[in-house]
């Protein structure tokens, strides 16, 4: 049973339309699903993203979805989605895990069935392809301001389901909850701005002392280690040539040092090195000339290895057990490196 908060009156009438006009699915008051490209290609026989490739979890069975869609304490300069229709912090109504989930699942077949008569796409196993075997929480706004989180990780785990839970850090309490509640499968926070100053530029966030908060978050992870696969994700830019923000990057020397100091702070088992693309939203405020192709991604993640693997002023052995992180996948598709702990698995054997 959904839960109203009266502290907050939202019209969502024309924000809810434009997202249905934009393919996504909207489900009770705040939640949606959308179909990416990539579930669509596992279908039709092709490889999935770069999230197949890395954990083995088909493409056809993830469900890129949100239980706060448009509400999200920043309004970061990279993000593809439509910021600027960002409706605060606060959910009006709190609708039921089950309630989501149910409907989410239900409003995600609906919207795959047009595909389903594709000469591509195996009509015979159509239904186990599509089976929900991943539930990725990276769609839109920002997952922790929805209060029942660890409720619906639990019920994800109850079905079989694995989890992802994609946080912009900025809910150190509400991850913390989660310890108690329900922990997802795997914890990522984007760490896009290696810096304060940069932080303040690059997320334009309405949370007070928002990096020191982020900061709080990272010391959560830490402090989870062994109960939650933890993922520290990086989105590079480079400088460009044009605009307002042409002259900011994340990726200079001094960036890998202070990036080596906040991996080291949080502990995470993985750390995502991505290159920002110029798609959706993005292209009011970034352009194509600040994208970073894969080439310089690899490039920026053998560097930030190298730092990391530095051991006492000294670089360690390759092969050595001094080394503690290595090279474990890369996307070039998906402009992804994955730099892994040490001895920890990449691949996600059960759900």
């Amino acid at each position: 049973m959904a839960r109203k908060n009266p502290s907050r009156k939202c019209n969502l009438g024309s924000v809810r339309s434009t997202l249905r006009k934009m393919n996504y699915g909207l489900v009770g008051e705040t939640s949606a699903v959308q179909i990416c490209r990539w579930t669509k290609n596992s279908l039709r026989g092709d490889r999935g993203c770069w999230k197949e490739k890395f954990y083995g979890i088909s493409s056809a069975g993830c469900v890129q979805m949100t239980p706060s869609v448009m509400w999200c304490e920043n309004s970061c300069l990279h993000c593809w989605r439509p910021i600027e229709m960002n409706l605060g912090t606060e959910l009006p109504v709190v609708d039921s895990p089950t309630e989501i989930l149910d409907g989410i699942i239900m409003k995600r077949r609906e919207m795959l069935m047009g595909i389903k008569g594709n000469k591509k796409v195996d009509a015979k196993n159509f239904e186990e392809m599509i089976s929900p075997k991943l539930f990725t929480m990276s769609l839109s706004g920002e997952a922790t301001l929805y209060p029942r989180l660890g409720e619906m990780f639990s019920e994800i785990r109850r079905r079989g389901g694995v989890s992802f839970l994609v946080t912009n850090g900025l809910n150190p309490e509400a991850l913390q909850k989660l310890e108690k509640d329900g922990l997802p499968t795997q914890l990522v926070i984007s760490t896009n701005a290696p810096n304060e100053k940069l932080f303040s530029q690059w997320h334009r966030s309405t949370k007070v002392e928002a990096w020191n908060v982020f900061l709080k978050s990272l010391d959560v992870m830490r402090k989870l280690k062994g109960k939650v696969r933890r993922v520290i994700r990086l989105t590079l830019v480079k400088k460009g040539s044009d605009g307002e923000f042409c002259e900011m990057t994340n990726m200079s020397e001094e960036n890998l040092d202070e990036y080596v100091s906040l991996i080291k702070r949080a502990e995470p088992d993985f750390v995502h090195v991505k290159g920002y693309k110029a798609v959706g939203f993005a292209r009011k405020r970034m352009g194509y000339d600040k994208q970073v192709w894969h080439g310089e991604v690899l490039e920026f993640a053998r560097k930030l290895l190298e730092r990391l693997n530095c051991v006492g002023g000294a670089h360690a052995l390759h092969g050595g057990l001094a080394v503690e992180w290595e090279l474990g996948a890369e996307d070039e598709r998906s402009c992804v490196v994955a730099l892994v702990r040490r001895g920890v698995g990449m691949r996600i054997t059960s759900y």
